[in-house]
């Protein structure tokens, strides 16, 4: 039987001896395949947010907004699988972890650039992650690529225009490679989206859709604080990274913040 004749199987689909090929534990050490599992695990989270994001961004711009609301909500769903991944991960020790620490080198969870990537398609834009990714020319590219693009919040932004709502000129062709600052035009039409939900229903599931994927994107990173003084305390991260000061800084960051200070005004 030819290659192109051979049926295809369960395995063959899903490329399983390939994928299961892809854990290399370097230690020896029992709990190094939990933690290459838990985060090779996280990385196909990653690509699916990114597939969903695209797709949802595509809809917004094209003023189709309710088909944006299915990738969004399973967006939110795969986020909080990703957060009980840490409940996983802190069955394991600090000394299980010591006892492996030593063979990660200097690669840290930083240095994902599919995060980075959901990072600056949400709007938490900063180029300082780029210079993590020269040596992967598919990697910087695409990083570059969603720096450069409008994020999923201007596209929403943009769609409050459409409908009329008045959003300032400035804020929509602001230069979209930096990072945005809260506005209180943008505060304005999010208020009015809010105080007649009937005649903006599209805009207004919108909006709760964006605050799912912040909510659940804050309580990831507050896990991941958690889980990781839990089991190195407030030792500096792999590759020279901070670690828990660096993240509970991350705590602080919005990806929509009109959608949380309009709250106050309604």
């Amino acid at each position: 039987m030819t290659d192109a004749a051979k049926p295809i199987t369960y395995a063959s689909y899903l490329a399983i001896d390939e994928l299961l090929n892809l854990q290399r534990p370097l230690s020896g050490e029992h709990d190094e395949m939990l933690f290459v599992v838990i985060h090779q695990t996280k990385e196909l989270w990653l690509k699916q947010i990114i597939h969903e994001l695209l797709l949802a961004k595509r809809h917004i711009q094209a003023g189709d907004l309710p088909p944006a609301f299915k990738c969004l909500s399973r967006v939110s769903r795969i986020q909080s699988v990703m957060t009980h991944q840490w409940d996983i991960l802190s069955t394991m020790t600090p000394a299980d972890y010591l006892a492996f620490r030593g063979s990660l080198g200097t690669s840290s969870g930083f240095q994902s650039n599919q995060f980075r990537r959901i990072e600056y398609l949400l709007g938490l834009k900063d180029p300082a992650f780029l210079k993590f990714h020269k040596e992967r020319p598919a990697a910087l590219s695409d990083l570059q690529s969603a720096l450069d693009q409008p994020s999923l919040y201007d596209d929403a932004i943009k769609a409050l225009a459409d409908v009329g709502l008045n959003i300032p000129e400035a804020i929509l062709n602001r230069d979209v490679t930096q990072p945005y600052e809260p506005s209180r035009a943008v505060e304005d039409a999010w208020l009015e989206v809010y105080s007649d939900t009937t005649a903006y229903w599209a805009l207004y599931e919108l909006a709760e859709k964006l605050v799912d994927l912040d909510d659940a994107l804050l309580t990831w990173r507050h896990k991941h604080v958690i889980t990781v003084e839990r089991i190195i305390g407030q030792k500096m991260g792999t590759g020279g990274t901070p670690g828990v000061s660096y993240l509970q800084k991350t705590l602080e960051r919005r990806a929509f913040p009109e959608l949380w200070s309009v709250r106050t005004r309604l």
